[in-house]
C-alpha cells in the first residue's frame, strides 16, 4: 500500500503525458460538457436557491482542495524532494482558482472581473500546452489535480455568467491589469531574491519543457514587453464578445425607436 501511494502521488522519470492526445482532450471535453449543462439548465438553477447554493459551495470546495492538495502532495511525499522556494503561491493559475472559489461563494463582481481575464489569458496557455504534467500521466494524482485546478475556474466563471448574469466591463480589464501587475512585481522580486533558476510567471526565461511560451525572447526587457503586449491582446479578445453583444443590443434599441 505504501508503494502504491508513493507511486500515485509521485512523478515519473520518463514522459507519461503527451499533448493533443485523449488524456489531454478528455478533461477539456468534460469541462465543455459541464458548461453546456449549466447553460442548458440555467433557468432551473437560478430559480432554485437551495440547489444554486449547494452547487456554488461544492465548486468552491473542489477548487480549494484542488489547489491546496498540490502543496499537501509535496509535503506528504518526501520522494519529491520539495523545496519551499520552488513552490511559492505566485502563479496566475493558482490565484485564479482561489479568486474563483471566493467569487462563486460571495458572488463577488471584482473577483469575477479579475478571474475572467486571467483565465482567458494566462490559464488558457496551460490548457493548450500542459507541460507541467509531462511526467505525470493518468495513473498519477497530479494529473487529476492539474485538470481540476485548470478547468473548474472556467466552469465557475460560466456558472456566474449563465446563472447569475455576471459580465465583464471595460473597468474589469483595468482591475485585472492592476491585479496582474501586482502579482508580476511579486514574481519579479521572488525571482531576484531566490535566484538559482527561479522563474515565477515565466518572467526570467522560457520553460524547461516545450510549450507555447517558447516563442518569448530570452532578453528580460524584450520578454516583458512581448508578454505585456500579448496579455493586452488577449484581454481585449476576451472582452470582444461582450463588446459586439452590446453593439448588437444597442442597434436593436435604435431600430425600435
Amino acid at each position: 500500500m505504501k508503494d502504491f501511494f508513493i507511486y500515485f502521488f509521485g512523478v515519473g522519470t520518463e514522459v507519461e503525458f503527451s499533448a493533443f492526445t485523449l488524456p489531454h482532450f478528455a478533461p477539456i471535453i468534460l469541462m465543455g460538457l459541464a458548461i453546456y449543462l449549466i447553460y442548458r439548465f440555467r433557468e432551473q438553477l437560478r430559480s432554485n436557491d437551495k440547489l444554486d447554493v449547494g452547487l456554488r459551495y461544492t465548486m468552491a470546495f473542489v477548487m480549494i482542495v484542488a489547489e491546496m492538495s498540490y502543496f499537501w502532495r509535496l509535503v506528504g511525499n518526501p520522494s519529491l524532494n520539495p523545496n519551499p522556494v520552488d513552490h511559492l503561491p505566485i502563479t496566475v493559475c493558482g490565484w485564479s482558482v482561489i479568486f474563483c472559489s471566493y467569487m462563486i461563494i460571495g458572488k463577488s463582481q471584482t473577483l469575477f472581473d479579475i478571474a475572467y481575464f486571467w483565465l482567458f489569458s494566462g490559464t488558457l496557455f496551460a490548457l493548450i500546452t500542459p507541460t507541467v504534467i509531462t511526467y505525470t500521466g493518468v495513473t498519477r494524482y497530479r494529473y487529476y489535480q492539474f485538470w481540476l485546478e485548470h478547468t473548474m475556474g472556467y466552469i465557475a466563471i460560466f456558472y456566474m455568467i449563465f446563472v447569475h448574469k455576471f459580465r465583464p466591463t471595460v473597468k474589469s480589464i483595468i482591475k485585472s491589469y492592476i491585479a496582474l501587475f501586482v502579482l508580476a512585481v511579486i514574481a519579479y522580486a521572488a525571482n531576484e531574491m531566490i535566484g538559482n533558476g527561479a522563474n515565477y510567471l515565466f518572467m526570467a526565461r522560457p520553460e524547461d519543457t516545450k510549450s507555447i511560451l517558447d516563442i518569448l525572447p530570452a532578453n528580460f526587457a524584450v520578454r516583458l514587453l512581448v508578454m505585456a503586449s500579448v496579455i493586452t491582446v488577449l484581454f481585449v479578445g476576451a472582452y470582444l464578445p461582450w463588446f459586439f453583444k452590446d453593439r448588437k443590443e444597442k442597434a436593436k434599441v435604435e431600430n425600435v425607436s
